[in-house]
């Protein structure tokens, strides 16, 4: 687009003033005759036509942990499922990163990871502790470039399924946070499902 823009600049610069009904050219015995007056120079900003630098994305989360809270486990990368929810691994130990939004090197907006409370068929996972998270508490992230970030947890909040407010959590403009998530609440038997969202909200140390 930059370089068409450029060209385009370019090509209006060089145009005569009107092919139709413009300015009249001088005949050529006036041109024998007369001097014609200096034309002024006239800036006109191009747009360079090299394209920006694109710039490389962050690198990745690969683990988290806490000390304090037990936790130690893999992150990996998730994207969105067709009913546009966020993808969570199928095994609990293991977490989630949504792909789309900052990472912890990004100077600006919530990294978001989420994983299972538990499973049938692998048992209990690390995050069944986030109830117990208390402010104060710290986690760290490990990205694939060995920098390791560490959060301050604010706050643990049991929000119902159908309220997680998503515009808030999945913030990309706002202060480097981290935005943990799991199920919590009660469990329905029939639908396999847990009522609630267990949501940590934790700040980046400066």
């Amino acid at each position: 687009m930059a370089a068409v823009l450029a060209v385009a600049l370019t090509l209006a610069a060089c145009s005569p003033p009107d092919a139709e009904g413009g300015v009249p050219a001088p005949s050529s015995a006036a041109a024998r005759t007369e001097t014609a007056a200096p034309t002024p120079a006239v800036q006109i900003p191009v747009t360079p036509a090299t394209p920006p630098p694109v710039q490389a994305p962050s690198a990745a989360p690969e683990q988290l942990a806490s000390a304090e809270l037990g936790i130690d486990m893999p992150v990996v990368p998730v994207g969105v499922q067709d009913d546009g929810s966020m993808e969570i691994p199928v095994d609990p130990s293991v977490a989630g990163w949504y792909r789309y939004g900052p990472a912890p090197a990004d100077a600006d907006g919530a990294t978001v990871l989420a994983a299972h409370v538990d499973s049938r068929v692998y048992g209990i996972g690390p995050l069944s502790v986030l109830r117990d998270a208390q402010p104060g508490q710290t986690l760290q992230v490990t990205d694939a470039d060995g920098a390791v970030t560490v959060y301050t947890v604010e706050s643990v909040t049991y929000i119902p399924r159908a309220e997680l407010p998503v515009d808030q959590l999945f913030d990309r403009d706002g202060p480097r946070s981290l935005v943990v998530i799991t199920c919590g609440g009660e469990f329905d038997e029939q639908s396999r499902t847990y009522s609630d969202n267990v949501v940590l909200v934790a700040r980046a140390s400066s």
